[in-house]
């Protein structure tokens, strides 16, 4: 199997969701099916700093996208990559980043794929 660089990019996250697939505000549920997993680069966040890491995935085909893990990220990292664990996606997987306290930060991720 085959790991690839699905998705890699960096924008200044706010307090307005930032959906990394669709490099957008806007989200567009991604629809191929693998092992996936996010790399964040938090070197730039500072004390008083608050992120919200979400994933968002779809139970079968014609299901409603929700919520299905979140993580809340806090302060300057000593161990400023973050990652989350590989998660198995099928139907229609986006994740988000969204500053919840502190200063708008430029963040780097790279969404990776199994399969």
């Amino acid at each position: 199997m085959a790991i690839t660089e699905a998705f890699q990019n960096s924008a200044t996250i706010g307090a307005t969701e930032y959906f990394l697939a669709s490099n957008s505000t806007t989200k567009t549920d991604q629809t191929t099916d693998g092992v996936f997993q996010l790399w964040l680069d938090l070197n730039a966040m500072a004390n008083g700093d608050e992120f919200r890491v979400r994933v968002y995935e779809r139970i079968s085909s014609g299901g409603t996208t929700r919520i299905a893990m979140e993580w809340v990220i806090s302060h300057a990292q000593s161990e400023p990559m973050w990652v989350t664990p590989s998660l198995i996606f099928m139907h229609g997987w986006e994740f988000s980043l969204t500053k919840l306290t502190g200063t708008d930060r430029s963040i780097a991720w790279s969404i990776r794929q199994v399969a």
